[in-house]
């Protein structure tokens, strides 16, 4: 639990920003994370309780410079990667391709996290390369195994085109 490097009432404060995160009250969880001591407020736990809430809002901007953040900041936390890539396939002069282009190094840097494939299947899949895309998928599911992987895919919208081949994985 991140808070357990914070002390209080700061481990208060974040404990109650992402209790109203995830009851939807982000006006609320803003206001949280609002009382932390400024030394706090680019502790990596911090700058994802930030995105999330940027997600809520669709602040795409503000995730991806969050993101960009934590990359720079926190290299080896596989979490900026993917946060960077999600923003940035959303954000206006963004796109697939800049998505893509931003998560494949977080491949080689983190052959065991199953959803950086599972995204860079997405994301293939997306613009319409569905071979790259089932590779991907298929390298997913060597780390994370077949079921949850499959589960995840079929229900993925991104994926869609695939489902019928995924089916008979």
């Amino acid at each position: 639990m991140p808070t357990d490097k914070f002390e209080p009432p700061d481990s208060y404060f974040y404990s109650s920003a992402e209790g109203w995160l995830e009851l939807g009250n982000v006006a609320e969880a803003k206001l949280e994370l609002a009382r932390l001591k400024p030394a706090l407020q680019n502790d990596p736990a911090v700058l994802e309780l930030r995105w999330r809430i940027c997600v809520e809002e669709k602040r795409w901007d503000d995730g991806l410079e969050i993101g960009e953040t934590l990359v720079h900041s926190n290299p080896e936390r596989a979490s900026g990667w993917l946060h960077r890539a999600y923003s940035l396939r959303r954000v206006p002069d963004g796109g697939l391709q800049k998505a893509w282009d931003a998560l494949l190094p977080a491949a080689a840097k983190f052959p065991d996290e199953a959803i950086i494939p599972f995204n860079l299947a997405c994301y293939a899949c997306q613009m319409q390369q569905l071979d790259t895309a089932l590779t991907w998928l298929k390298s997913a599911i060597k780390i994370a195994g077949k079921s949850p992987i499959k589960r995840m895919a079929m229900q993925d919208p991104d994926l869609q085109p695939l489902w019928t081949q995924i089916g008979a994985l």
